[in-house]
């Protein structure tokens, strides 16, 4: 396994999350008036936090808190961020919203779980944490729902840690600012990537203390390398590199991901499916633009690893109807070669690549072996509205089948991806569950959120 912890601690959803949950306000039949369109753009900009992911639990109300997170302490409830008076966040002012937001400290003075990301929440300016406070005080639905108590024994449940916590792994609030070699597209994907967006809260490593190693680019070229296993996927690297990063991507390529999901090259797939439904789908194509710009503009780390080459022997080995005595061979012909079919390279948008797949390029088959055990689910979103769903085979195959097809994907058509063993399938099966497409759908309207050009002075 990667040096990062595998723990749920800092995930931002969890299996079972309601991402059907609707999130509808009035439309506005006249133009906004200042109000309005604070609120409007603190919509926007709750979807670029994806808040709802952590605080709506399985069938709750929006925001209304009470989702599971499992942490190595015990499991932890998300909160009622609605503006309820009594239950809520109803009366607390700007400045207890922007305490939590960049502190991790909430109105009656304790330290939150750093499952809340304030560390990265943490960079978002005053103009922008204004229109979020307006968004949740007046564009959410008041919830009268009472917070759950964590399931956390003491004195493990103390909050005193938690500041020390704080103090030595949290930075000084400090808005993202212009450097002298970013453009301004560079600097505003990298204020959503490294602030609201909290991508490095899956995507970079952590260490003794569960910290993210770097929360920015210029802290390390550790930052957004690729993180541990979360619920048994791997967060792979975000960086321009080879070896399982985004250097085969173009920037196009990767807008066309985060606002659908899915691309010829690859489908999403485990937590980041809840970012594509609640998030990404929602932002401008500006702003997605910026994104692909600042990850394309970061440089390699695994600087050894080498571009990826197609390997045609085993297609036309498998073409000619051939079985190889490759372990794997005949259960991807029997089970898998319908839908990517012999060549591995797919079919279009509708069953991704598996040739040159970046999650197969990795030494850590945990993502591969996950999605064998428990199949896989693209969502429905606004420009790609059909749901895909791959069966499980959790009860067809054996561990040892599950491990010898997963090393075949792995290691066939020029994939330099790690080979998986039985026990490595045993150990994630113990908690694999098969996924559903249900879940996933168009969940929200159009939004009224700010214009543009507002969205992107807003970073700067």
């Amino acid at each position: 396994m990667p040096e990062a912890n595998t723990m749920t601690l800092f995930t931002r959803v969890s299996s079972g999350l309601a991402l059907a949950v609707s999130v509808s306000f009035a439309a506005h039949a006249a133009p906004l008036n200042a109000d309005q369109a604070q609120v409007a753009r603190g919509e926007y900009l709750a979807h670029a936090g994806d808040c709802i992911a952590c605080h709506t639990a399985h069938n709750g109300k929006p925001f209304a808190g009470g989702l599971p997170i499992q942490t190595p302490l015990g499991k932890i409830y998300s909160t009622n961020i609605t503006p309820d008076t009594k239950t809520g966040i109803g009366t607390w002012s700007y400045e207890d919203f922007a305490a939590l937001m960049r502190h991790g400290e909430t109105k009656s003075g304790y330290a939150v779980y750093p499952a809340m990301p304030y560390p990265s929440y943490s960079r978002v300016n005053d103009t922008d944490m204004h229109a979020l406070y307006a968004f949740f005080q007046h564009g959410v639905a008041p919830v009268d729902q009472v917070n759950r108590k964590n399931d956390i024994p003491w004195p493990l449940s103390m909050r005193w840690p938690l500041k020390i916590w704080r103090a030595a792994f949290a930075p000084a609030p400090a808005p993202y600012t212009d450097t002298a070699r970013d453009s301004a597209s560079i600097t505003r994907g990298a204020y959503l990537v490294e602030g609201l967006g909290h991508c490095g809260s899956c995507h970079t490593p952590r260490g003794v203390g569960l910290q993210e190693k770097a929360l920015t680019g210029n802290d390390s070229s550790i930052y957004l390398a690729g993180g541990g296993a979360i619920d048994g996927w791997i967060a792979p690297s975000l960086r321009n590199e080879h070896g399982g990063g985004l250097a085969d991507w173009s920037e196009a390529e990767i807008v066309e991901f985060l606002r659908s999901g899915r691309t010829p090259r690859t489908a999403s797939f485990g937590a980041m499916n809840d970012v594509i439904v609640d998030s990404t789908q929602y932002m401008t194509d500006q702003d997605l633009a910026s994104i692909a710009k600042y990850l394309k503009s970061m440089p390699a780390r695994r600087t050894q690893a080498k571009p990826y080459v197609y390997d045609s022997a085993i297609s036309r080995v498998l073409y000619a109807g051939e079985v190889p005595p490759t372990p794997g061979a005949q259960i991807y012909l029997d089970r898998c070669a319908g839908c990517h079919k012999s060549n591995g390279n797919g079919n279009g948008k509708a069953f991704p690549a598996l040739a040159g797949n970046a999650v197969l390029q990795t030494s850590n088959p945990t993502s591969a072996i996950h999605i064998v055990l428990s199949g896989g689910a693209m969502p429905a979103t606004r420009t790609a509205p059909s749901r895909m769903t791959m069966a499980p085979y959790a009860d067809v195959l054996n561990d040892q089948q599950v491990a010898d097809v997963v090393s075949f994907v792995q290691t066939s058509w020029g994939n330099t991806g790690g080979k998986a063993t039985a026990a490595d399938v045993a150990k994630i099966r113990k908690t694999a569950q098969p996924v559903s497409a249900e879940g996933f759908s168009m969940a929200e309207p159009e939004l009224h959120h700010a214009a543009p050009e507002d969205q992107a002075s807003g970073g700067k």
